[in-house]
């Protein structure tokens, strides 16, 4: 059978970069003697060659939220910006808490999206039946809201907290901040600053305390039952130390740092405000700083995005009624490697955060690594393409972005999903549309 030759980029892959080849037969990355007649041969001559991008967390609002975003629009924009798999998060509507629900959202991106797919089940105090119900080969987490959340999505119950974690067969992704905490938080500035409140004061309603101690709470649970924490978009340097101390234990914690807490800081509320609102909110740059050291040292595992779009006059509404949350899967990846170029690290290290690691973590079943026999997830990377960012390049619904008018030097030439190339010269290839399961080796 024909198939695909890369030749002559630099591949970038498990720590190492070199100039060579790439051979691609039906959905796998094959030896290059093998590959005789290649029905298509790509110049990658001066392009990067990556794994595709695994990001495991990303809301893409369907079903329930059209207006903001579809398994189609956003997967397109992930795709766009070097993404070939996603795990999405189960904070739709209805919430995907149930077996069945959670299978009506497969059935949509069997239909309509671009990249390799799977979802998280929701935890709330009364599914415990549903957790131990689900496939682990399939289903790559369970998602567990201890702070603020979208209707019945919060876990606040003591005894539903330890059976879950002693339960799941699967990663208990925690987003961890303190539901008392940010209550009060909230009463108190909405007292003080009344219609007056704008974003600067998002790190203090959002606050390090919430993220510390719904944190601590976590680690504990997972310490007592032994059980695979995940923490979400880690964003004090508190809490990194407090992973490293975890991991130093033997216990089963591991961390995602998110793009922009690692790209913004809280001086950016000035200019952005409620354009980079996120729970949990952008801090101090210390704890940006520290948040880059705990990957550099291994503390935190993987980077992703938490893509979670929302329309641009929602957002513009007055603080405390604008949504938390925004777009960024189209553009993750160049941001990182335009923090390499800014030298915070290598394009290798941002391979391992954003390919690889995931892969290992979730133990994804051939997927993260550019390996023969693995399916070819592949991207090409345009190393040396100055460009500024602009609203309208994003193929996101909602169609603006946080990074408004930032010069990057780094563009997406191609991506390949399972051997066919599904996105080139800017546009999607429609009739390349091809993702799968994501399967998980449990």
């Amino acid at each position: 059978m024909p198939g695909i030759l890369i030749r002559g980029g630099t591949i970038i892959n498990e720590g190492k970069s070199w100039v060579g080849d790439i051979a691609i037969r039906d959905k796998y990355l094959v030896p290059i003697a093998s590959l005789m007649d290649p029905e298509r041969v790509i110049d990658a001559r001066g392009f990067w060659v990556l794994p595709g991008v695994i990001d495991d967390q990303v809301h893409f609002r369907e079903p329930g939220l059209e207006t903001k975003g579809t398994i189609a629009s956003e997967s397109l924009a992930a795709l766009a910006g070097g993404i070939t798999s996603f795990m999405e998060m189960p904070n739709t509507i209805p919430p995907a808490t149930t077996q069945e629900l959670l299978q009506q959202k497969f059935r949509i991106a069997q239909k309509e999206a671009w990249c390799n797919y799977s979802f998280y089940l929701g935890a709330t105090n009364h599914n415990l039946e549903e957790i131990r119900a689900l496939d682990p080969r399939k289903v790559c987490g369970v998602k567990v809201f201890m702070g603020s959340s979208t209707g019945d999505l919060l876990v606040d119950s003591d005894e539903a907290l330890h059976q879950l974690f002693a339960a799941a067969q699967v990663p208990v992704a925690v987003h961890s901040e303190d539901e008392e905490t940010i209550k009060r938080n909230i009463a108190y500035y909405r007292e003080f600053y009344g219609n007056r409140a704008d974003a600067r004061i998002h790190p203090q309603v959002r606050s390090e305390e919430a993220c510390v101690k719904c944190t601590a709470r976590a680690i504990a649970y997972c310490r007592n039952t032994g059980g695979h924490l995940h923490l979400l978009h880690i964003s004090t340097a508190r809490e990194v130390d407090m992973i490293r101390q975890a991991k130093e234990e033997g216990l089963r914690v591991t961390a995602e740092v998110c793009v922009h807490h690692l790209w913004f800081s809280e001086e950016n509320y000035d200019v952005l405000g409620n354009l980079i609102k996120w729970n949990p909110s952008i801090k101090t740059k210390n704890d940006r700083h520290k948040l880059r050291e705990g990957l550099l040292d291994g503390t935190i595992d993987i980077v992703a995005t938490d893509h979670a779009p929302h329309e641009l006059e929602k957002k513009m509404q007055e603080y405390f009624d604008a949504p938390s949350g925004g777009p960024l899967v189209q553009f993750s990846l160049v941001m990182m490697l335009e923090m390499a170029r800014q030298h915070c690290w290598t394009a290798a290290d941002v391979v391992t955060w954003m390919s690889h690691k995931p892969a290992d973590l979730f133990r994804v079943d051939r997927r993260g690594y550019l390996r023969e026999g693995y399916y070819a997830d592949v991207v090409l990377v345009d190393p040396d393409s100055l460009w500024i960012i602009r609203g309208n390049d994003s193929l996101s619904k909602v169609k603006w972005t946080p990074l408004e008018g930032t010069e990057v030097h780094h563009r997406i030439v191609a991506a390949i999903v399972n051997g066919k190339v599904a996105y080139e010269n800017g546009a999607p290839v429609e009739d390349a549309k091809s993702p799968m399961e994501l399967r998980f080796l449990r």
